[in-house]
């Protein structure tokens, strides 16, 4: 069986790197079509060693189309993911727009899988946040050893997670900085060059950001709703890869050795953990990886059943594009979804 699938936001980082792992990891495409605004209409994508000329998102139609990636912001997917629903293609939206709706599975395929059979009541699944994505695959094998009671998170966020316009401010501020040019603010709150930003998306009453919250909402849909989770959540001058410090109180006794031993055998994770220079990953090395790497595993003495640990991830990828594709690829995994053309 092959499927029609179509790419909203093909223009953009995630759009992009949709493309390339929708062909990366062989999805059985019989047809790939680009998706973009009016105004990126004509620009050309990769797909492979083919180039897709970008469509109009407005002027497509959606009847024989069989799965849509969508990666084109909220707004545009509260317009369109209904509408594109409706005409029986399966939404994976990668967007804040139906995360906590409850006729919306929210689906980290390492983290729960069986949840996905939910998606008929819209024909929409949701995609997590970046940053949570990475943590609930590192955090589920963890839980079901040990019973996580509370999680205290530190982000460290690259600029990709803004978009391209973050990446183009990095890289704008920190070459004025070098030959002494203004440096512009534009997309960020503050010089983003140099410096790290305690603030993503906007504050909400109780002090937190809303990037904050959606980790918090996000684990207890995906995983448990009786975990405890604080974050704070920061941007740092890093072009592609989210890292995290995650502290982690259980129920139930676990030592470090446990935990290295449970994450090496965990799908989706990658255990890098020597107690020597450089026996840790760093987001320069993810960049480009599959894999949720977890390193620096300790117990904390501080609380009873405690451990610490660094979790980073391409968040282009696994916290987005790669997530999104396996989702499409549990989909046809488990004969939830048939092609609406026939091979001939």
């Amino acid at each position: 069986m092959s499927f029609k699938v179509a790419v909203v936001g093909a223009t953009g980082n995630v759009g992009r790197e949709m493309l390339n792992i929708l062909e990366e990891r062989g999805f059985p495409v019989s047809e790939v079509v680009a998706l973009a605004s009016r105004r990126s209409q004509g620009t050309e994508v990769s797909f492979g060693d083919r180039t897709l000329k970008v469509k109009a998102l407005d002027q497509y139609d959606f009847s024989d189309t069989d799965i849509c990636v969508m990666s084109a912001g909220g707004n545009v997917s509260k317009e369109w993911s209904p509408k594109i629903g409706k005409q029986g293609c399966v939404v994976i939206d990668n967007s804040s727009a139906f995360r906590y709706d409850q006729d919306v599975p929210l689906i980290v395929p390492e983290v729960n899988p069986d949840a996905i059979s939910l998606f008929t009541r819209k024909n929409i699944i949701a995609n997590p946040n970046c940053s949570t994505a990475q943590l609930v695959v590192a955090l589920k094998p963890l839980h079901d050893f040990a019973t996580i009671k509370r999680v205290v998170v530190a982000t460290y966020q690259s600029v990709s997670g803004a978009g391209k316009e973050g990446m183009d401010e990095l890289f704008t501020q920190t070459r004025a900085v070098f030959v002494a040019d203004q440096v512009d603010v534009k997309k960020f709150t503050k010089r983003i060059a140099f410096n790290v930003i305690p603030h993503i998306d906007v504050f909400l009453d109780d002090g937190f950001t809303k990037e904050e919250w959606k980790m918090v909402a996000e684990t207890k849909k995906m995983l448990d709703p009786k975990i405890k989770l604080t974050a704070t959540c920061v941007r740092v001058p890093v072009f592609i890869g989210h890292s995290e410090a995650v502290n982690i109180e259980f129920e139930k006794p676990i030592t470090a050795d446990e935990a290295r031993d449970i994450l090496r055998d965990a799908p989706g994770c990658q255990v890098l953990d020597k107690r020597e220079d450089g026996g840790y990953i760093t987001p320069l090395e993810s960049a480009g990886e599959d894999a949720t790497f977890i390193s620096r595993i300790r117990e904390d003495s501080t609380v009873d059943n405690g451990l610490s640990m660094w979790v980073v991830s391409d968040n282009l990828r696994k916290g987005a594009a790669l997530n999104a594709v396996q989702i499409a690829e549990l989909l046809v995994e488990r004969g939830l979804i048939q092609p609406k053309k026939k091979a001939a």
